[in-house]
């Protein structure tokens, strides 16, 4: 398998992953199955007008955002794009 790229953002307890095409996610979620207790994962999602499909990992006792980064940079096929922490967006407040 080629090198692909995966952008990571640490945003409220999670982290947010856009991933270069279907195939790569497919195979990223499988790797990250066997590796540890990482059994669940918000539903992947399409980028509009792009080839990437994102998803978010919740982080835990076991699993902080840090040590994903780490897990994630230790595998071969993967290259990894730390973007900047964001706070999650908060709902706009009803008038």
């Amino acid at each position: 398998m080629k090198v692909f790229n995966v952008r990571i953002c640490r945003m409220d307890g999670t982290s947010s992953l856009r991933i270069d095409g279907l195939e790569n996610t497919n195979w990223l979620l499988r790797r990250l199955s066997d590796f540890f207790v990482f059994k669940t994962s918000e539903p992947l999602y399409e980028v509009s007008d792009s080839s990437d499909y994102t998803f978010r990992v919740a982080h835990n006792s076991q699993m902080s955002g840090r040590r994903f980064e780490r897990l994630l940079a230790g595998i071969a096929e993967v290259k990894v794009i730390l973007e900047p922490a964001q706070a999650a967006l908060t709902a706009p407040t009803a008038i």
